[in-house]
């Protein structure tokens, strides 16, 4: 049954009745010892809350409050539930903070599969170095699907990935908020997985960083935004990147690029908003540029639009504008580059061909023109 939480949902009132189980299933945090005070280490509570579910198949509810909290390990089939109110700025609502600057992560979804986080504030505190938001670390790929599901979650200021999810399979994430980490917002090896309507916002990494062996990634709906690349794939296969605004990232905007001489393949690009990509980035290379290919086959790259945007300087002055150029291409094969609106989308150069296609590549009806200070 899908649990609600717009306004709360039937679990909320439940939690209100002292955390009472609902059908012996439902466990309240603070009926365990939880204090959401911000200065308690809530570990010990929370973990054998989710223990306790584990055991039963059942759910964990985090009423609002700040938790401070170091690793916690969940559980096959349980959910963890909050009540979101966080925003751009803020974590708020039902808040789980990183309290260990030694810990490997904050939720440690290994070896686990049919989980649901959901309703939570996930705050790294900027502490340590490296430690994960959400952690799924796997030898390869097993038998069992992950199955995971991350809804309405703000996962934010990690000093690792918001998700590093090394051999994940078959999982979801909507409606939430990845930002601010010292990493990738999404690090992903893996395959058969669906991030929409999420903000992938302000990451040192790639919004959505594909290294290694990935694929089957479905991108629907995102705003893409202020991360080092929005979107950096290496060596994957079946995409589908749709309805996404990929906006004001410091280097490509979307790049798909060879991993030791492996290129990639199947490719749907369609109906995104590229504005604004390579806002620091070294104007005379081709990481200024809204979109790069390299050794791709079976790419569809149609009804895309790209536009310049310029930075401002002190008191609003105007600075230059970027990218230098729009669609970089290299090493196509049965592709198609088509029907994409260029106008005012680059400094310098408006499609790149760097040459060494193979049979089928198609570029054609792409209107636009450069943009002029």
């Amino acid at each position: 049954m899908a649990l609600g939480f717009a306004g709360g949902g039937w679990l909320a009132a439940a939690a209100q009745e002292k955390g009472a189980a609902v059908g012996g299933r439902l466990i309240d945090v603070t009926t365990r010892g939880a204090k959401g005070d911000g200065k308690t280490d809530d570990t010990k509570a929370i973990q054998a809350a989710i223990d306790e579910a584990g055991k039963a198949g059942g759910a964990v509810f985090v009423p609002p409050g700040i938790y401070q909290a170091s690793e916690l390990q969940l559980r096959s089939n349980v959910g963890l539930y909050g009540i979101a109110g966080w925003d751009y700025r803020h974590s708020g609502g039902s808040v789980i903070r990183l309290a260990d600057a030694k810990a490997k992560c904050l939720l440690n979804i290994s070896g686990t599969s049919g989980v649901t986080i959901e309703g939570l504030a996930l705050a790294g505190a900027n502490l340590g170095s490296g430690i994960h938001g959400i952690l799924v670390d796997k030898p390869a790929l097993g038998r069992q699907e992950d199955s995971f599901r991350i809804q309405t979650c703000q996962i934010a200021w990690f000093t690792g990935d918001g998700l590093s999810l090394k051999y994940a399979w078959a999982w979801c994430i909507r409606h939430s908020m990845v930002a601010f980490n010292a990493g990738d917002g999404i690090r992903l090896l893996g395959f058969d997985s669906f991030i929409s309507d999420c903000w992938l916002s302000g990451n040192k990494g790639a919004g959505l960083g594909a290294r290694g062996n990935n694929g089957m990634a479905m991108l629907t709906g995102n705003r893409i935004e202020w991360n080092l690349h929005g979107i950096y794939a290496e060596s994957g296969n079946s995409y589908n990147v749709t309805g996404n605004c990929i906006d004001r990232n410091s280097q490509y905007g979307l790049a798909v690029l060879p991993q030791e001489g492996h290129g990639s393949a199947h490719w749907t690009i369609t109906g995104n908003h590229f504005r604004g990509s390579g806002r620091v980035a070294d104007a005379d290379t081709y990481e200024s540029s809204q979109i790069r290919l390299e050794k791709v086959t079976g790419a569809t790259v149609v009804g895309n639009s790209l536009r310049c945007e310029r930075g401002g300087g002190r008191g609003g002055a105007t600075t230059r504008f970027f990218p230098s150029y729009g669609i970089v291409y290299q090493g196509l094969s049965n592709s198609v580059i088509a029907n994409n609106v260029l106008h005012q989308c680059a400094v310098k150069q408006l499609l790149v061909d760097l040459g060494g296609h193979g049979e089928g590549a198609v570029i054609k009806d792409n209107p636009g023109s450069l943009v002029r200070a």
